[in-house]
């Protein structure tokens, strides 16, 4: 009698076992397309470039973006439907600044978009960065992205007991963070003292030169203007005025491009404020 009737009855039993218990064939990964800097930056950890259908145009911009070498690797986008269309991801992640126009015409054809908001805080930014690792499907590299952060933060925290020092952040045209931003948890965790609020600024929003001068933090976290900057919002941050209130205000190098994302952006963050911590009480020693 021919065996094969009950071989087959075997392997069909075994994998209704094998389903029962959780094993089941891989769905392939999807494909993401993403149109804000802040979310590409965490995608280029989370994700297999082969899953990268595109990144923001913005993140080339090596003023605006912390990843702009790596970003220029990758395929872009400007943000326009049809560019994102044409690219048929699985799934599209954008932010409340971008595209109206797009992320409707994605709403009409019924392709998924995850919107995210700007996290205003480490906890609230953790919260991102696991759901973009789980709709990429590496739940393991948002817990790793995330680990790597709070080490930055660690190794960047002032040693207890030591003596906070009053800052503010002072970009292109003044612009500065105010409590309650994400900016403003990280100054704090590397033991500085956020002042924006004493120059009338809530959690956005421009610090002008006069009230700066006139009531000087310790340290100011400064943007370096580009070389032979045209505007007057990057002229600015080298302002002769500046020069005067000197030797009661310590400046030091804080880019902009730190300014505005989370992610693995807080890495660098986390350093470059320990740096103008140390730089700061060098000064005044």
């Amino acid at each position: 009698m021919s065996k094969t009737p009950t071989r087959r009855a075997a392997i069909g039993t075994g994998l209704a076992a094998g389903l029962a218990g959780g094993v089941a064939c891989a769905r392939p990964l999807p494909r993401v397309v993403s149109l804000n800097p802040c979310l590409d930056a965490v995608l280029l950890h989370v994700a297999d470039r082969a899953q990268i259908a595109a990144l923001s145009h913005y993140s080339r911009d090596p003023l605006q973006s912390s990843i702009a070498a790596v970003a220029r690797t990758y395929p872009i986008t400007y943000e326009s439907a049809e560019e994102v269309i044409a690219l048929r991801p699985d799934v599209i992640l954008t932010a409340a600044h971008s595209s109206p126009a797009t992320r409707e015409a994605l709403k009409r054809l019924h392709i998924r978009a995850e919107l995210f908001k700007v996290p205003n805080s480490w906890a609230e930014n953790q919260v991102q960065i696991r759901r973009i690792a789980a709709i990429c499907g590496h739940p393991e590299r948002g817990e790793a992205l995330i680990a790597q952060v709070e080490a930055a933060m660690a190794k960047a925290a002032p040693r207890p007991g030591a003596r906070p020092i009053t800052a503010v952040v002072f970009q292109p045209n003044g612009m500065a963070a105010g409590h309650g931003t994400l900016v403003d948890e990280m100054m704090r965790r590397a033991g500085f003292v956020n002042v924006a609020q004493r120059y009338g600024l809530k959690r956005w929003g421009n610090v002008s030169l006069e009230r700066l001068l006139d009531d000087p933090p310790e340290v100011l976290l400064a943007g370096q203007a580009s070389p032979n900057a045209a505007t007057w919002a990057e002229r600015l941050l080298n302002h002769p005025a500046l020069a005067s209130v000197a030797p009661r205000m310590t400046r030091a190098v804080f880019p902009e491009r730190l300014l505005y994302c989370g992610g693995p952006v807080l890495i660098d963050t986390a350093a470059a404020l320990a740096t103008a911590r140390r730089h700061v009480l060098g000064a005044a020693a």
